[in-house]
């Protein structure tokens, strides 16, 4: 587990979805994990710059900056000793996305239609240090 003072695992869930904060929320948070959202891309890194969390949880699609673009924000925030480091899940639309998680250097990702298993078990894997990953990545050169 990463920075958090909590004895509970502390999530960041990033989406202006509602229908995907109640998926990641009834399959994640519980009296063993606590589960927040952010609506906003942008809203990730001033949030981790003043509270700790022990896993950031992007949708792909969101709004005003995106799952890619905020998980690369939250990179370049980490080189320079902004924020530290925390493991990111995120959530793809397509198999096709698979790319952008790698590029982005998320340590996990899941391929929607989501499933509360998958999640589950998604989310426990990055939570105690490991990887995570679904589908096929696509060859670069394809």
């Amino acid at each position: 587990m990463a920075a958090s003072l909590s004895t509970v695992p502390r999530v960041l869930l990033a989406t202006d979805a509602d229908w995907i904060h109640r998926e990641v929320d009834a399959a994640i948070a519980g009296d063993d994990v606590e589960v927040f959202r952010v609506r906003e891309g942008v809203e990730v890194a001033k949030v981790l710059r003043s509270e700790p969390f022990d896993l950031v949880v992007l949708d792909l699609q969101i709004g005003n900056m995106g799952g890619m673009a905020t998980c690369m924000y939250l990179r370049l925030d980490q080189s320079v000793g902004l924020v530290g480091h925390v493991p990111v899940l995120m959530l793809l639309d397509r198999e096709a996305d698979i790319f952008l998680a790698e590029r982005c250097d998320a340590e996990g990702w899941v391929v929607k239609p989501l499933d509360p298993f998958r999640l589950r078990r998604a989310s426990a894997a990055l939570l105690a240090g490991e990887r995570w990953t679904e589908g096929r990545p696509v060859p670069v050169d394809a």
